[in-house]
């Protein structure tokens, strides 16, 4: 067992955060933004912690080789997610099941549930989303490939950089132009 814990830590794109549970999950993660101190002390206590556990560390390393431009799909790293609600759990699962650089959107994700015209509730489950980018919500678009609205600090910049990070289209169908 470990003890919980957070950090915020430097990544390509600026200060990150995450926090881990005592059975070595990712308890959530923050990108870079005003305030992440305060966000993350709200969220996972007083902190940072001083040691780090090593599967913690080994995240950071990866979510840094991510931030770099790495295809990393972060989706074997497990989530201390049981308290939320189902259908996000759901929605999640499928997020984390996009590869990098590849996206679809709010009504794909809808359609994959099983729940055609959950549109809304996908971009809502996604919007409470307390692991990005380990739960890659910036790879899920609007209708017709739009960048749509992103919950992150910077909202669709950030969305827009991280996908600029993977070499995304931002149009889900690959017959269609791309970012570049």
């Amino acid at each position: 067992m470990i003890e919980t814990g957070w950090v915020a830590f430097e990544t390509p794109v600026g200060v990150c955060a995450l926090a881990w549970d005592a059975q070595a999950r990712l308890a959530g993660s923050l990108l870079p933004g005003d305030g992440l101190p305060a966000r993350m002390r709200r969220r996972h206590g007083e902190g940072p912690a001083s040691d780090v556990p090593a599967v913690a560390q080994t995240w950071i390393t990866r979510l840094r080789a991510v931030m770099a431009g790495a295809a990393d799909d972060l989706a074997d790293i497990p989530l201390a997610d049981e308290d939320a609600p189902e259908f996000h759990r759901r929605v999640w699962a499928l997020a984390r099941a996009i590869p990098p650089g590849r996206t679809r959107t709010y009504g794909e994700l809808a359609l994959d549930l099983g729940e055609p015209g959950a549109a809304r509730a996908v971009g809502q489950a996604l919007g409470a989303n307390p692991f990005a980018p380990f739960v890659p919500c910036h790879r899920i678009l609007a209708a017709q490939g739009g960048a749509g609205g992103f919950s992150a600090p910077g909202g669709t910049r950030t969305k827009l950089q991280l996908l600029t990070l993977e070499q995304a289209r931002l149009t889900p169908h690959p017959d269609q132009p791309s970012l570049f």
